[in-house]
């Protein structure tokens, strides 16, 4: 789990995950490593795990966004855009 952005606003965590022996059996050029991203929206207090090809186009957008150098209010409403998505509510444990 590598914490990629923490804003006011949001909070971007990248997760890989092991490939499971099942995956490497189907597929055996399969990724070693698999996962997505959660992006928890600190003000609506809901989270959004994306994977796939969803967290695919989410990486590119977001390396297209930093080769710009973006002000911190142009890389929340890109996360916004994605946030809008959340159903889980966010729950401290």
């Amino acid at each position: 789990m590598h914490m990629l952005y923490n804003s006011d606003s949001y909070a971007v965590v990248q997760i890989e995950l092991p490939a499971t022996e099942v995956l490497l059996s189907v597929d055996p050029a399969a990724s070693l490593k698999r996962g997505g991203y959660e992006i928890v929206d600190k003000f609506a207090r809901k989270e959004l795990f994306i994977e796939g090809a969803l967290a695919e186009s989410f990486k590119e957008g977001v390396e297209a966004l930093i080769e710009t150098s973006p002000s911190v209010e142009e890389f929340d409403a890109y996360l916004e855009r994605f946030a809008g998505m959340a159903q889980q509510p966010v729950v401290m444990h």
